[in-house]
């Protein structure tokens, strides 16, 4: 492993582990990690950070795991730095560069007006060397075999896409030498499905320089900030030391994604058994309907089940409190 000879942990039980992820590792790396931490098979993440990338990565352990769809479809926070000017095959720094037209004469409020064109329900093509299945393989595993991949376009939420500072002006090489770039720094918040990459590629197309990312960290993905996370190092001196794996409760991340409702012990065994339960002493439904869960069933115990409002009454939809939390 990338870290090194890990400890091997006891399972913690089930919870989210909020990682700070390093540099120059694959999101698979820190799975694999977290597995022997935590010491379960039972591990997986929410959201794939390329290796150059940093930041929240956020990874189920145990139960969590069935969690992890809904923590990939909360919005995300990023930092970046966009270099103008130069355009590669991978749209950020690991590619090769195939085009080098420059951005001499690029002006900040050129920048704005694009960046602002670029933000709200925008129709976006996903990068080539993405994680998009296309006839069942994924883009990137086809481009990598020398496929020329040609992915839809499609609409992505961007909700902030905001420039920090200003034109940082440099030379950079390209194959016919150095030409002038231009890198900046940009702040975006965004909904499931949206490439940064593309984002930066896009930029760098409105602008007719070309573009490519140089930098990119995740600060936040729904309510678990950079300020939660940490590293596997980490994690691994807090084993170490005596401690254990800091992981946010199952409590905890049911409540960041679903509404409540409190149930009885009566009904939270009816939910188990995959009975449904009567809804009309709550008052009202919660929010949503129809196949996707539209709430967090709550027992004096904690969270029960997720459920769905099926013909006026909830329906368990997954079940979070069955038996004993096992590895």
């Amino acid at each position: 492993m990338p870290w090194g000879d890990l400890p091997r942990g006891e399972f913690p039980g089930s919870g989210l582990l909020v990682v700070d992820k390093d540099a120059g590792v694959t999101s698979h790396d820190v799975v694999a990690a977290v597995r022997r931490l935590a010491g379960t098979r039972k591990a997986g993440h929410a959201g794939t950070l390329d290796p150059m990338a940093t930041g929240v990565l956020c990874v189920g352990v145990g139960r969590a795991t069935k969690l992890l769809r809904y923590v990939t479809g909360a919005d995300k926070e990023y930092t970046a730095t966009v270099r103008l000017g130069v355009e590669t095959s991978t749209e950020d720094a690991d590619g090769r560069v195939t085009a080098a037209r420059g951005a001499a004469g690029v002006r900040v409020e050129a920048v704005d007006r694009a960046i602002a064109a670029l933000t709200g329900v925008v129709e976006q093509v996903p990068s080539s060397v993405s994680a998009v299945k296309v006839g069942g393989r994924r883009a990137h595993e086809l481009v990598r075999r020398g496929v020329d991949v040609r992915l839809p376009a499609r609409p992505v939420r961007i909700s902030a896409f905001e420039r920090e500072g200003g034109l940082a002006v440099s030379r950079a090489g390209g194959d016919a030498g150095p030409v002038t770039v231009a890198d900046v720094r940009v702040r975006v918040v965004c909904g499931a499905g949206t490439y940064v990459r593309a984002l930066a590629r896009d930029l760098g197309a409105a602008l007719g320089t070309g573009a490519h990312l140089t930098a990119l960290r995740r600060t936040r993905v729904g309510m678990w900030t950079e300020s939660r996370a940490t590293t596997i190092a980490g994690v691994a001196r807090l084993l170490l030391a005596g401690g254990g794996v800091p992981l946010a409760p199952l409590a905890e991340v049911c409540a960041a994604l679903f509404p409540r409702v409190d149930v009885s012990d009566d009904e939270a065994e009816d939910l188990a058994s995959g009975r449904f339960i009567a809804m009309r002493e709550w008052g009202q439904a919660p929010p949503g309907s129809g196949e996707e869960p539209v709430a967090a069933a709550w027992g004096s115990r904690g969270p029960v089940a997720l459920v769905c409002e099926r013909g006026g009454r909830l329906k368990p939809d997954l079940l979070l409190a069955l038996g004993e939390d096992a590895p």
